[in-house]
C-alpha cells in the first residue's frame, strides 16, 4: 500500500520506536536474564525479527515474509517471556503499513494476535482470570487496530483519489488553455488575412494594373518602360508573397530556392550588378523561409544603397540540422560596430526568434559578408 507524506513520516517515527524497543529488549535479556533455553530462544527470535525487518527496510522486498515471521515471533516471545505480549501492540502499525492490501493486513494482524494468545496460554495455562484479562484485552486491541487501520486506509485512498482528480483537472485546464490559445491565434491569423487581402493585396493589384496601363501607352523603346516593368514585377512578387503569407500552412515545408532566385533576378535587373547564386533546394517551414527571405532582401537593399559593389554572391546550403545563408559583396564595406539604422538588428532578432544567429563581417574597403544560420526545422 502506498502512503502519503504524512503517513510516511509517521511510519518512519514508528520504525525508530521499534528499533529502540528491539534493541532495549535484546539488551535487557542479554544483561539480566539467567543463562538457559529461554534466554537463547528469546535472543534468537529478537535477532530473527530484527534481521527480517532490516531486510524489508533496506531492499523493500518480501514484506509478507517479515509479517509472517513477526506473527510467529510474537507467539514465541509470548511463550518464553512474561510481558512480551505487549510487543504485539507496538508492532501493529507494521501489519497495516507493510501489507499489500487491507485483507492481508487483517489476516497477518489476526495471526499475530492469535499467536500472542497461544503463546501466552501455553506459558500461563488456561484460567478464568487469564480469559478475563489477557485474551479480552488482546481481542479488544486487535478489533480496534482493524477499525483504525481500515479508516486510515480509506483516508489515504481518498487523498490519493483527490490528488488524481486534481491532477486530471489541471491537465484538462492546460489543454483547454492551449486550445483557446490556438483558436485565438487562428482567429487573429484569419483577421490579418482579411486585412491584408482588403488593403495590401488590393493595393498591390492596383499597382500592377496601373503599371501595365502606363506601359501600354508608351513606346516600347521609351526609357521608362523598363522601370514600369520593374514596378509591375515587384508588385506581382509582393502580391504573391502576401497571399502565400496568409494562406500557407506555417508548419508545412516549402522550397525556398525559387523564391530567392526571383528576388535575385529582380535585383540583377534593377541594379545591373553581377550576381552569383548557389542555392540548394531546401524545404523549410514558413517562418524560416520568411526569415531567410527577409535577410536576403535587407542585405540586397544595403548593397544597393551603400556598398557600391560590382559583384554579389549568395549561397544557400544545408549544414547538418541547420541551414546557412551567406551573402557577400565586393563593395566598400563598413565598420560593423558603427553601422547605422535598424536593418542588421532586425535581422538578428528575427533569426533569434527561430533559434538562429546572424554574423556580419566587414571593414572599410574590404566588402561585406552576411552569414545567417537557422535551424532547418525553424521555430516549433
Amino acid at each position: 500500500m502506498t502512503a502519503g507524506p504524512f503517513w510516511a513520516t509517521t511510519l518512519r517515527r514508528w520504525n525508530a520506536v521499534c528499533w529502540v524497543l528491539y534493541g532495549l529488549f535484546t539488551a535487557v535479556v542479554a544483561v539480566f536474564d539467567r543463562p538457559g533455553p529461554a534466554k537463547v530462544g528469546t535472543l534468537a527470535l529478537l535477532g530473527l525479527l530484527a534481521g527480517c525487518y532490516a531486510l524489508v527496510l533496506r531492499y523493500r522486498v518480501l514484506p509478507h515474509l517479515y509479517l509472517g515471521v513477526l506473527a510467529l515471533s510474537l507467539s514465541g516471545l509470548a511463550y518464553l517471556r512474561d510481558g512480551y505480549a505487549a510487543l504485539f501492540i507496538v508492532t501493529l502499525p507494521h501489519f497495516w503499513a507493510l501489507a499489500r492490501s487491507w485483507h492481508a493486513s487483517v489476516a497477518f494482524s489476526g495471526l499475530g494476535a492469535a499467536g500472542t494468545l497461544v503463546g501466552s496460554t501455553l506459558r500461563v495455562g488456561w484460567s478464568a482470570a487469564y480469559v478475563s484479562s489477557t485474551i479480552t484485552a488482546t481481542l479488544i486491541v486487535y478489533a480496534a487496530s482493524v477499525l483504525i487501520g481500515v479508516w486510515v486506509l480509506r483516508v489515504v485512498e481518498e487523498s490519493h483519489e483527490r490528488a488524481r482528480v486534481i491532477a486530471e483537472l489541471e491537465e484538462t485546464q492546460a489543454r483547454l488553455a492551449a486550445a483557446y490559445q490556438r483558436q485565438g491565434a487562428a482567429d487573429e491569423r484569419e483577421r490579418m488575412a482579411r486585412d491584408i487581402h482588403d488593403t495590401l493585396a488590393q493595393g498591390l493589384a492596383s499597382i500592377v494594373v496601373l503599371a501595365e496601363a502606363a506601359r501600354s501607352g508608351l513606346d516600347p523603346q521609351h526609357r521608362s518602360v523598363r522601370q514600369l516593368r520593374s514596378i509591375e514585377a515587384t508588385a506581382r512578387e509582393n502580391l504573391a508573397e502576401a497571399r502565400d503569407l496568409v494562406g500557407a500552412d506555417r508548419r508545412q515545408p516549402h522550397p525556398i530556392a525559387d523564391t530567392l532566385r526571383r528576388t535575385l533576378d529582380r535585383f540583377t535587373e534593377d541594379t545591373r550588378l553581377t550576381v552569383v547564386a548557389d542555392l540548394a533546394d531546401v524545404d523549410l517551414d514558413q517562418p524560416t523561409r520568411i526569415a531567410l527571405l527577409r535577410c536576403t532582401q535587407e542585405s540586397l537593399a544595403n548593397v544597393r544603397k551603400h556598398a557600391r559593389a560590382s559583384t554579389v554572391s549568395v549561397t544557400l546550403a544545408p549544414a547538418g540540422a541547420e541551414v546557412e545563408l551567406e551573402i557577400t559583396d565586393d563593395g566598400v564595406g563598413f565598420a560593423v560596430d558603427r553601422a547605422p539604422g535598424f536593418g542588421l538588428d532586425g535581422m538578428r532578432k528575427r533569426l533569434a526568434e527561430l533559434g538562429g544567429e546572424l554574423t556580419v563581417t566587414s571593414s572599410p574597403g574590404d566588402g561585406t559578408r552576411i552569414l545567417a544560420i537557422v535551424p532547418a526545422g525553424g521555430h516549433a
